[in-house]
């Protein structure tokens, strides 16, 4: 009994805070956006289910707080239906109703009869907010806290390997990949992790002299630093650094916003690269993760900030520092999630805006229906699938029985 409650405070807690403060601001994106415009709001929720919280502004907003913190949403006045835009006959119903309760020119303050511009933005301000978010925490960290660089040099290379077959040696200091500047090894391994099959262009220091090599990274299962395997690129090398070659790093604040950007785009540019690698065949998409996956990466990650120093306030630092990380990577991918063209998500009703943009009407309610549930549809196999994934992980069907070999 002691173990599992460990087990969840090590794992769950660190989870639903983390995504209950990045579920929050996004939602108060929404929600902020809209109030610029005078849109008129019903509600305010974080969580789902039955409300341990509630309690109305003088606005008339009920600022709710449910028993299932595993979301959040912002109510509109006059929603009508599922989709949350409705047609042409749902907004002359809407507007009937309105005008008949409140009068004419009442129906200004709704959602639905603002302009597209302002409606398309109240919907990206959810997205845009997990953005601001992560640039916040990476400014923060990269100009406060500072980071550690560990230079990429080589210190052992595997026979037969793909490095040794380009002629790698030990002691070769990897400064570009592809041309790009290399500051941390970090960056090298996550280069390589997605570039299986793909040449790779390198440029190392050896001796004094710049050389450059090519190598073809190799497909090979390998232990997933926060449990089970998964399958990557690997070069076959191993990446460390002296305590001379690294160095602690701090940025100006406008030097630590650019990287804070800079950040941003690498993360979205992995994530686009692997997915795009999927539907190639060059990927097998095991590295997708549910909500048990994060749950598992925010417990590593809880053990391990924890772990690093046994001083109790060190510790407390460590993991503050570590679970503030994760929780602008994490906004980044619920930033990137809700914007794709998916009904349900934010980038499903902005494609829906823009439909109504080009044909100077909103969509046919029942075609916006039928993509709300294709939406939810895919949405659910997608979280099935990560959701076997992480299992998989878990070793949780060698467990019930071998059924995974």
């Amino acid at each position: 009994m002691i173990g599992f409650l460990g087990q969840l405070v090590t794992y769950i807690v660190p989870f639903l805070v983390v995504l209950t403060v990045v579920v929050t601001i996004h939602e108060l994106g929404h929600f902020l956006t809209a109030r610029a415009f005078g849109v008129k709001i019903e509600r305010f929720a974080i969580g789902f289910g039955r409300a341990i919280f509630s309690r109305n502004d003088r606005h008339g907003v009920e600022w709710r707080v449910g028993w299932l913190p595993l979301g959040g949403y912002v109510k509109f006045a006059g929603d009508l239906d599922d989709t949350g835009v409705p047609d042409q006959a749902g907004l002359a119903q809407l507007r009937e109703r309105i005008v008949a309760q409140h009068g004419a020119g009442a129906e200004r303050d709704y959602l639905y009869f603002k302009p597209i511009w302002q409606r398309a933005l109240v919907v990206a301000g959810g997205p845009l907010a997990n953005f601001l978010l992560a640039i916040v925490i990476f400014t923060f960290l990269f100009s406060v806290v500072g980071v550690m660089q560990r230079p990429a040099r080589v210190v052992n290379i595997l026979p037969e390997s793909p490095a040794a077959v380009a002629g790698f040696q030990s002691g070769d200091l990897i400064t570009h990949v592809n041309g790009k500047l290399i500051e941390d090894s970090s960056e090298v391994v996550r280069f390589v992790a997605l570039s299986s099959g793909t040449p790779v262009a390198f440029t190392v220091e050896r001796a004094g002299e710049v050389i450059s090599l090519n190598a073809t990274p190799e497909r090979a299962v390998v232990q997933d630093p926060i449990g089970g395997r998964v399958s990557m690129g690997r070069l076959g090398v191993e990446l460390g650094s002296t305590r001379a070659d690294a160095r602690h790093v701090r940025y100006s604040p406008v030097a630590a916003v650019a990287k804070g950007a800079e950040e941003i785009r690498d993360i979205l540019g992995t994530t686009l690269k692997y997915i795009g690698r999927i539907f190639m065949g060059r990927e097998s998409g095991d590295q997708f993760s549910g909500p048990l996956g994060i749950a598992r990466a925010s417990g590593a990650l809880t053990n391990a900030a924890v772990s690093v120093d046994p001083d109790p306030r060190a510790a407390a630092i460590n993991l503050v520092l570590t679970l503030t990380s994760f929780a602008a990577i994490l906004s980044v991918g619920i930033g990137f999630l809700n914007l794709l063209p998916i009904p349900v998500l934010d980038g499903g009703h902005l494609m829906f805006y823009a439909y109504e943009a080009v044909a100077r009407r909103p969509l046919d309610a029942r075609i916006q229906a039928a993509g709300y549930r294709v939406g939810l549809a895919m949405l659910a196999c997608l979280m099935l699938f990560a959701t076997w994934n992480d299992l998989q992980k878990l070793n949780i069907f060698k467990f019930l029985g071998g059924l995974v070999a």
